[in-house]
């Protein structure tokens, strides 16, 4: 049996209180970690990351559920242009080279935290 490596336990943990939170936006941290700390290549953290964001994001689904503050009219609508561009995103994901993914993947970042800001 694998040991635990409880720096990665420390990540998820961190990731997990952001996405509690913020609802969502864990990937933006997670994403960085990968690559940086774990030393994944990108296209291997993104695609990790969607699959460690699934299990958070349902967790706080049914916490916010609880107490009663989805918009379900809203959610349903921007789910299925989320699923769409999700099922495209990850078929292109591969093919774009990991310079151009980082450069996207952080003006991405910086004009959300811009916009986070100024308000």
């Amino acid at each position: 049996m694998d040991t635990i490596d409880f720096k990665l336990v420390a990540i998820g943990f961190v990731t997990g209180i952001i996405n509690g939170l913020f609802g969502s936006g864990g990937g933006t941290l997670i994403v960085p970690v990968l690559v940086f700390l774990v030393k994944m290549e990108d296209f291997e953290a993104h695609a990790t990351a969607i699959s460690i964001i699934l299990p958070l994001s349902i967790i706080s689904t049914i916490m916010y559920l609880k107490s009663n503050i989805i918009k379900f009219n809203i959610g349903y609508v921007v789910a299925i242009g989320g699923i769409i561009g999700g099922f495209i995103g990850a078929k292109f994901l591969k093919r774009i080279p990991n310079i151009i993914l980082r450069k996207i993947f952080g003006v991405i970042i910086i004009i959300t935290a811009l916009r986070m800001i100024i308000g």
